[in-house]
């Protein structure tokens, strides 16, 4: 689903102009009752509250690891999606691409599939991004996992 909210003004320029939005799927009613069917969950469940009580804890796993190793150089986001950036160390915030890969496989042969894709410059930066239907307990056996790679792989682990 995907709306666009406008202006009654800009909408008038784009209408004298000839721009058209339309798409295969509009009016679809398949489309309309799976969106209504997730905005249903989100509001059953209370996913919104979960994902900021989650995301809390996320951020205090996060900053604990960012103090506690030097090439953890930036902890960033909000809620259930979040960043932590390896470097060379955190006073050149060097981009640590090879470290990155090396967690990359420490994390995934533990079983946590993270960063898989690496593009250079961005080997080093994670993004954490888990479902909002994610439990606490699957919250912190990932972050267990994340925490064991990098005291294997970091040099002061």
């Amino acid at each position: 689903m995907a709306a666009v909210v406008t202006s009654e003004e800009i909408e008038a320029v784009c209408h004298e102009r000839g721009f058209l939005f339309f798409t295969t799927h509009v009016s679809d009613p398949l489309a309309a009752a799976v969106a209504l069917t997730v905005l249903t969950v989100v509001t059953r469940d209370d996913l919104v509250e979960s994902a900021a009580r989650l995301g809390k804890t996320l951020t205090a796993r996060l900053t604990d690891m960012g103090d506690r190793y030097e090439q953890v150089g930036d902890i960033r986001g909000r809620g259930l999606l979040q960043g932590i950036e390896l470097v060379s160390d955190k006073a050149s915030k060097t981009p640590a691409d090879a470290l990155g890969k090396q967690v990359t496989a420490a994390c995934l042969e533990r079983g946590l599939h993270m960063n898989i894709v690496q593009l250079p410059g961005m080997g080093g930066i994670f993004r954490i991004a888990p479902p909002l239907t994610i439990s606490e307990a699957e919250l912190n056996s990932g972050l267990d996992i994340l925490e064991d790679a990098l005291t294997e792989v970091l040099p002061d682990g």
